[in-house]
């Protein structure tokens, strides 16, 4: 299953933002599995990185988005990707729908989130980290 993960479970994992951190790191530890590919965006991995450098700063922050990026696919966000994103008249929010095409560009099953409603215009499953474990995982 291919999965797209938003910037705010990647936030999670590299801070220890509790209480969404064990559901989070669960999530990402899925990347060890062959039945899952975990996919982000460098949009998503650059938000990680700003506030994991304001929490660990810039020597820590890089080697954790290095580990990081190391388990997971990155997406792409080109020009058809920007195309999509504007020309939607339901999307609001150009960055969720920036990822939302990025995800779609890379036939993503499904999008984690922990900001569900941000997604409402989407076509695929969206789940929060605790209900996508519950509801598909376990």
């Amino acid at each position: 299953m291919r999965i797209f993960l938003d910037a705010n479970v990647l936030v999670s994992v590299l801070n220890k933002e509790y209480p969404l951190f064990p559901h989070s790191a669960r999530i990402l530890s899925l990347a060890d599995q062959v039945q899952f590919q975990l996919f982000t965006s460098p949009i998503c991995l650059a938000i990680a990185f700003y506030f994991a450098e304001k929490k660990s700063g810039t020597s820590l922050a890089k080697q954790k988005i290095q580990i990081l990026s190391s388990k997971l696919q990155v997406s792409t966000v080109d020009k058809e990707t920007v195309s999509k994103a504007i020309s939607n008249p339901r999307i609001l929010d150009f960055e969720d729908g920036l990822e939302y095409y990025s995800a779609l560009q890379h036939d993503c099953e499904a999008i984690i989130t922990e900001d569900p409603n941000g997604f409402y215009f989407s076509e695929i499953p969206i789940y929060d980290c605790r209900k996508f474990l519950d509801e598909v995982v376990f």
